[in-house]
């Protein structure tokens, strides 16, 4: 009698010894991103702690009146909440790192990096927002409601260096939302379909 096993024919093969789909590797992408929040966190904070400057204010009398950034408390958060992010970025960077070549790591740890990136893009918002809030009021004031004077073409120096943080701070959170999408796709990209 003949055999009936059909060896050559492909159609009769196992899937076993085919892997599954590991989806797309963005990894290497993810810590470099995860290296560009730290280098934009860093810089926003180390721009607005530089930027004090002291000019003479003529009250009734002439006074060396300065201008830093822990005299107003939107600032001060401000400051708080990038230096939060600047320990989170380099956290995540180094777990990215040690996770690039274990593969049933990096898809445990790919949920938890979009919860943290969600949250600490709340904090880079609210912080920006409240900063740019109290930078908006220097740079214009509000002689309208309360009688708040400009004071930016006075502190010129300062109000650059809050200007540029702010702005650097703008562009952290763009790359976080860019973290957010990529750990999702990769999620994504993992799901049998």
């Amino acid at each position: 009698m003949a055999s009936t096993d059909k060896h050559g024919d492909t159609e009769y093969r196992t899937s076993s010894s085919t892997p599954a789909p590991a989806g797309v590797d963005y990894f290497k992408f993810d810590v470099i991103l995860r290296f560009v929040l730290f280098a934009a966190s860093l810089v926003a904070v180390v721009v607005i702690v530089t930027g004090n400057q002291t000019e003479v204010i003529l009250v009734p009398q002439p006074v060396p009146w300065p201008a830093k950034f822990r005299y107003t408390p939107a600032f001060v958060y401000f400051v708080a909440a990038l230096s939060v992010t600047g320990l989170y970025s380099i956290i995540t960077t180094l777990a990215s790192l040690f996770a690039s070549n274990k593969p049933a790591l990096k898809t445990k740890l790919l949920p938890y990096f979009i919860l943290w990136d969600a949250l600490i893009l709340g904090i880079i918002a609210s912080a920006t927002g409240t900063a740019g809030g109290v930078a908006y009021l220097g740079l214009k004031g509000n002689s309208h409601v309360v009688g708040w004077n400009k004071i930016c073409h006075v502190y010129d120096k300062f109000c650059r260096h809050v200007g540029a943080s702010i702005a650097v701070a703008l562009f952290g959170s763009i790359v976080t939302v860019l973290l957010i999408w990529l750990s999702a796709y990769s999620i994504h990209s993992r799901v049998p379909k």
